[in-house]
């Protein structure tokens, strides 16, 4: 979703705010790491300070009242929404216009992926605690929706303290029911974008457990929504009542006939559509769903999106655009732009028109990652023979292979993925890394998932002395080097920057970056280069390490795709040994990668 409206259009420009000029490489990690924590705080290294700016249920109002966190407080479309993920900064000068050198004071847009479950001893949205059964009150599920989405803050730094302003012309919220989504691109209008809401395709309502963001080079906001998919409840007799191939694509999505929704906003006693959406249960009688909300969760999503990471715009190139699928056995993909990047789009009168050109038009790859360290950009699209005679799937058009991205990719063999979450552009090099978080369903004798050259590991990992996770617990961090066509290349080469895991556990299959203490990590998530320094900062969400430390953010300067070699690892599988050949970065030395936050507990660590 591209978000430049609604008081984006004026906050951006073509690149990030400006920091401090780089230092020499020697010292630009030139503080302390902060060392493994259980404590319930943030650390950061000495001479840093951290302090809360933006929480939920800080007002964007002047009139909204202050939060009191019991349960009591309402009108949340004009307050913080919860669990804030992405986040990206937008400078203003002195006069409230766009600034791409001011650092205090601008506009945070920030993502919220989703709610806390609460329990009748721990509340701060509903009174009680919420209720667990169905059918829920409306009154409960009209604060839900209204904490998902998106919010952008005016924020300032007055006397080395920064705040919120909650009285900002500027501030406003996307919520899970804001009205007048815009559809655009291949899919607008299509039949599989008919609702009752919107019976000829071409828009939405709200936006949904937003996840990773992006800021085009034109100055705009990019949100990216992750797992909407279990929102929607299905009918057990929905199979049945569709009997079409309808069924085979929300199978893919996990959208099986009796699905239950995550937090049954259905289940409201209501004929209203904002409730009523939720069902995506063939309910009615029509052939092209405009009577009920069959075809609802086609408006969300395409993937399970995390970031979205342009390459380095190239005057008369096209635009790329890089995403990672969060789920085990996903894909990473590239958008390509029809139109070629011209220099003065960067500070367009227009920017949502401006991106409507780059953005509507273009070509979706998916990539496979091949054993000798090269790789492949593979289209989707109709004419693709793989995808004309995919068996699983019969796709009626170029939008059909849009909205099933994962379907189009099963058919032409991309590579499956240990959970492609943030990935970004390294601003020296132009190379795009992409954090692989985890993937429990990674095995050495699996059918469907088995270690390969970019998905490597497989191993048994301890937690709290007793529990064993398998599969690939701690992630890793690939990189890509595009071919010679830049943003437009179909072939690269890659290979893995640093692999996550205790700097305690065995050499061998696990260790393959030699961390150390002070560099040790587990479960990469968040990723972003500072523009103007390089550096790049790795955000944990982590469940395997966190017997022995918090999730944390690490400092690194990291090199070029082969600047480290190859390393085969060895199975025993059950057909015979099984070995597996990948390509993976130069150790990382204590000047090149250390901690710098570790946040408190239970907490993941996102937004940069």
């Amino acid at each position: 979703m591209l978000l430049g409206g609604m008081g984006l259009t004026a906050c951006g420009g073509g690149d990030d705010a400006v920091v401090a000029p780089a230092a020499p490489s020697s010292t630009l990690l030139g503080f302390s790491a902060v060392s493994k924590s259980l404590t319930d705080a943030v650390l950061v290294p000495a001479g840093y300070t951290a302090s809360v700016i933006y929480a939920l249920g800080n007002p964007l109002t002047a009139a909204t009242p202050t939060f009191k966190n019991d349960g009591t407080d309402a009108d949340f479309e004009n307050r913080s929404g919860d669990h804030h993920d992405g986040m990206e900064w937008f400078g203003l000068d002195a006069s409230g216009k766009p600034s791409l050198t001011s650092t205090d004071r601008g506009l945070l847009a920030v993502n919220h992926e989703a709610t806390t479950d609460e329990t009748r001893s721990s509340f701060f949205l509903h009174a009680n605690g919420g209720t667990s059964t169905l059918p829920r009150p409306a009154a409960e599920v009209d604060k839900e929706t209204a904490i998902h989405g998106v919010s952008v803050v005016e924020v300032k730094n007055t006397s080395s303290k920064w705040a919120t302003v909650p009285a900002s012309t500027f501030n406003f919220r996307l919520t899970a029911l804001s009205e007048n989504i815009q559809l655009t691109g291949p899919a607008r209008g299509n039949a599989l974008m008919v609702t009752k809401h919107s019976t000829d395709g071409t828009k939405t309502r709200g936006t949904l457990n937003n996840c990773g963001t992006g800021k085009t080079p034109w100055g705009t906001f990019l949100t990216g929504e992750e797992n909407w998919a279990s929102y929607f409840t299905r009918s057990a007799t929905d199979d049945t009542t569709r009997a079409d191939k309808s069924v085979v694509a929300l199978k893919r999505y996990g959208r099986n006939a009796g699905s239950g929704s995550l937090h049954g906003w259905e289940s409201v006693v209501s004929a209203e559509d904002k409730y009523v959406r939720w069902n995506i249960s063939k309910l009615d009688t029509s052939t092209d769903g405009s009577d009920d909300y069959r075809n609802e969760i086609n408006t969300f999503g395409r993937f399970a999106h995390e970031s979205a990471a342009f390459g380095k715009p190239v005057a008369g190139q096209p635009l790329a655009v890089y995403m990672g699928d969060d789920s085990r056995g996903e894909y990473i993909y590239k958008f390509v732009s029809t139109k070629a990047w011209a220099a003065a789009d960067a500070n367009p009168t227009d920017r949502i028109t401006t991106g409507d050109t780059y953005l509507n038009a273009g070509k979706l790859y998916v990539a496979k990652f091949n054993n000798d360290g090269t790789g492949s950009w593979i289209e989707l699209t109709t004419t693709h023979a793989a995808i004309a005679g995919f068996a699983t799937y019969t796709f009626a058009d170029q939008a059909d292979v849009l909205v099933n991205a994962r379907l189009a990719a099963d058919a032409v063999g991309a590579t499956k993925m240990d959970r492609p979450e943030w990935c970004a552009t390294n601003v020296a090099n132009g190379e795009i890394h992409f954090t692989l978080t985890n993937n429990s369903n990674r095995a050495v004798n699996s059918t469907t998932m088995p270690p390969d050259s970019a998905n490597p590991r497989v191993y048994s990992d301890i937690k709290n002395g007793s529990s064993t996770q398998t599969g690939n617990p701690n992630g890793h961090v690939l990189r890509v080097k595009e071919g010679s066509a830049g943003n437009a290349a179909t072939s690269f080469s890659w290979d893995v920057y640093v692999f996550g895991a205790e700097s305690s556990a065995a050499p061998g299959t696990v260790i393959l970056s030699s961390l150390t203490g002070d560099q040790d990590f587990s479960s990469p998530d968040g990723l972003v280069f500072s523009p103007s320094t390089g550096i790049m900062w790795i955000q944990t969400d982590d469940g395997a390490y966190t017997d022995v430390t918090n999730c944390m953010m690490l400092a690194a300067l990291p090199g070029t795709v082969g600047d480290g070699a190859k390393k085969t690892l060895t199975y025993a599988a059950t057909a015979g040994t099984l070995a597996v050949d990948t390509y993976v970065g130069k150790a990382p030395t204590a000047d090149k990668l250390k901690r710098f936050l570790v946040g408190p507990k239970a907490c993941e660590i996102t937004g940069l």
